[in-house]
């Protein structure tokens, strides 16, 4: 799922914390991270840290509960 302009970083992350199974960040060259490791929520997030809002990004949840969960998140900034 790609998900674009995420204005509430803070909120975003909390949500993916609170999601079951595993959601991953697919890179640009393919790689996917756990975002609900802190190490990767810092290290593949770093330049975003500096910006307002993520432009843009790629996940996989593993739990269809995850997966509806962060959709409602997406809709409801």
């Amino acid at each position: 799922m790609k998900l674009y302009h995420i204005q509430d970083i803070e909120g975003f992350f909390k949500m993916i914390d609170s999601c079951k199974g595993r959601v991953e960040l697919v890179t640009g060259e393919g790689d996917r991270l756990n975002l609900k490791s802190k190490l990767s929520q810092f290290v593949s997030l770093a330049e975003m840290f500096n910006e307002e809002e993520i432009p843009e990004l790629e996940i996989i949840a593993s739990d269809k509960d995850d997966f509806e969960k962060i959709a409602n998140f997406i809709m409801g900034q």
